[in-house]
């Protein structure tokens, strides 16, 4: 998992490149990079993040007019200095960086050792320099020997490429890795997601698998990687502004896309009534139906499943997304249903299922935020959530807007098929648009969780329960906290405790019991009186003041639907993880070892 960043314009580029890398820094910083050209490749690189680089390595006084630059997720490699990107070839005028794994590396390394080339990493990406290289020998342009080279890859990679002879122009390619164009006034621009030079233009294109660009500043030309033949592209303007990319005062991302939810929900809702009845009318013959997704996204499928099942009468199966291929193939057919969640669009073990699925002739719809994203181009339907950029890793306001499409889509089936009382919709529906409203009135706990997480900060285990779509609730709380406050967590559905997991219930230790009212809340009730009897911490969130008595703390939450709840129960779980992850010295918008977008298997 990296970050590219190119440049070509009449701008100092190092300047660009670091600030871009810096926007880009939660897809990996490990180590980072760049090259710049003026008439010589100079290129400055090491281990550690771009603020400490840019002083340590004085990125900022690289001379020249265009260049690229990486900051990286190891993958092949311990991060270090020789390890970070740009890597060259044995001249030194090939620069390449990458995100993706090359997966016939060593096979391309021995052959290229065996005719003299010299390698200095020990990534999977130098060997791309030395390729171009070696193909430059028998090419007549730069361009015909870049070709060459990469058809003789497999894997997933998204590449910037610099020839310090070619000093008109600079090459970027995709294969099964985001990356997109930004079209300036006189200067271009490529990074693996838009923010990186979103301050300078708002017009992109977007590349797609085995498609390649050649970009001078003026001007990019599209070209098919197999044929080399030039494709037409669309450009697209981006809404987003350089302010929404940005912490707004915060003092971590992850708190302000916390506290961004009243308004993404708003405008999941309100950017999809018009085209969810017909995606739901295009959907509705369907019996056979699975929810393929990763991490969050497939907590956002455990919902979709109570939801349908609920409210449609529909059961899907939700598998995730890497074993879906593997496990389904003989069973996804023309009659099938895929519904593929994905925040980034560019999920790597999502995409493969999408793919599979189309090449058994399967109808697609995808839950994306990302617009033009491969997933979207992949589907045959979509849905946008509308979340705006998220920076922090850890999924917020991305997650509760998926749950809101998810759940107006299933209330437009329920309709479609006359599947529940009509009352009873209208009602959901009313609830629905006050969801915005009930999310504010649970961030006003942030205060009283904040205490509540300076109690319990130096607890090594916590318990998150609940029972039917609270489960998924449940799921997603013990998630974010794994992920940002190192903690360990477990969740699981209620019923399950007394099965094993009570075992491991003692004095003090932290239990999160998610209790909205429903049909199973008298049940719920009893399953945290077994944890009482073994002197267990219970934090409850319910709207039943009985709650209070059978609890520790008790949150009391909005009187919403059951199949509403886990939109806006996640909120408070989300603070709790934030902040216990801060009050034990930890980064949330950069966990260890993660990276936002898992864009290889």
């Amino acid at each position: 998992m990296c970050g590219i960043i190119g440049y070509i314009g009449e701008r100092e580029a190092a300047e660009i490149l670091v600030e871009g890398l810096k926007r880009l820094e939660y897809r990996g910083y490990d180590s980072a990079g760049i090259v710049t050209e003026h008439g010589e490749l100079f290129i400055k690189k090491g281990a550690g993040r771009i603020d400490e680089l840019k002083e340590k390595l004085k990125l900022y006084e690289m001379p020249g007019h265009r260049g690229i630059g990486h900051t990286r997720w190891a993958t092949h490699g311990i991060p270090n200095d020789i390890n970070a990107h740009p890597h060259t070839d044995c001249t030194g005028k090939i620069a390449v960086v990458h995100n993706g794994i090359i997966e016939n590396y060593l096979e391309l390394r021995s052959e290229l050792e065996k005719k003299g080339h010299k390698f200095k990493s020990d990534t999977d990406t130098e060997v791309i320099a030395h390729l171009i290289e070696e193909a430059l020998k028998d090419s007549s342009t730069f361009e015909d020997a870049l070709r060459k080279a990469l058809l003789k890859l497999r894997g997933s990679f998204a590449l910037g490429i610099m020839y310090a002879e070619d000093k008109e122009h600079l090459y970027f390619v995709r294969n099964e890795s985001p990356l997109v164009l930004g079209i300036g006034n006189g200067e271009m621009f490529a990074a693996s997601d838009i923010p990186a030079f979103l301050p300078y233009t708002n017009k992109v294109v977007f590349l797609d698998d085995g498609e390649y660009a050649v970009v001078s500043k003026d001007a990019f030309t599209v070209k098919d990687l197999k044929t080399g033949k030039e494709k037409k592209k669309e450009i697209h303007e981006i809404n987003w502004t350089l302010e929404m990319a940005e912490k707004q005062g915060y003092p971590h991302f992850m708190l302000k896309e916390i506290h961004e939810q009243p308004k993404a929900v708003k405008e999941a809702i309100y950017g999809n009534l018009e085209t969810i009845e017909q995606i739901a009318r295009e959907i509705a013959k369907y019996e056979k139906i699975f929810v393929v997704a990763m991490g969050t996204s497939y907590h956002a499928g455990i919902v979709a499943k109570y939801l349908f099942q609920r409210l449609a009468n529909k059961p899907i199966f939700v598998e995730d997304a890497s074993e879906f291929r593997y496990e389904f193939e003989n069973i996804v057919d023309e009659d099938s249903l895929v519904i593929a969640i994905t925040q980034s669009g560019e999920t790597a073990d999502t995409l493969a299922a999408i793919k599979l699925a189309k090449e058994k002739g399967a109808k697609v719809l995808s839950i994306v935020n990302v617009v033009g994203s491969m997933a979207t181009r992949l589907s045959d339907l979509v849905i946008y959530t509308h979340a705006g950029p998220e920076i922090g890793v850890a999924a917020t306001k991305t997650y509760t807007t998926q749950l809101t499409v998810l759940t107006m889509l299933a209330i437009a089936l329920a309709k479609i098929l006359n599947t529940v009382d009509e009352d009873y919709l209208k009602k959901l529906e009313a609830e629905l648009l006050e969801l915005p409203r009930y999310i504010e009135a649970v961030l006003g706990y942030e205060n009283k969780i904040k205490s509540l997480a300076e109690e319990l900060v130096d607890r090594r285990d916590f318990f998150y329960i609940g029972r039917g779509i609270s489960v998924a609730t449940a799921l997603e709380g013990a998630l974010k906290l794994k992920e940002i406050s190192y903690i360990h967590a477990e969740g699981l559905s209620a019923g399950e405790l007394k099965h094993g997991p009570l075992a491991l219930i003692e004095e003090g230790v932290p239990v999160v019991a998610i209790a909205p009212s429903g049909k199973t809340f008298d049940k719920m009730v009893s399953n945290i009186q077994e944890v009482n009897a073994r002197k267990g911490f219970v934090i409850a969130l319910g709207d039943n003041e009985e709650l209070e008595k059978v609890s520790n703390v008790f949150l009391k939450m909005p009187k919403i639907d059951e199949l509403l709840s886990p939109i806006v129960y996640t909120v408070p779980l989300q603070l709790l993880a934030y902040y216990l992850a801060v009050l034990r010295g930890n980064d949330p918008d950069k966990p260890r070892n993660l990276a936002k977008s898992v864009t290889v298997e």
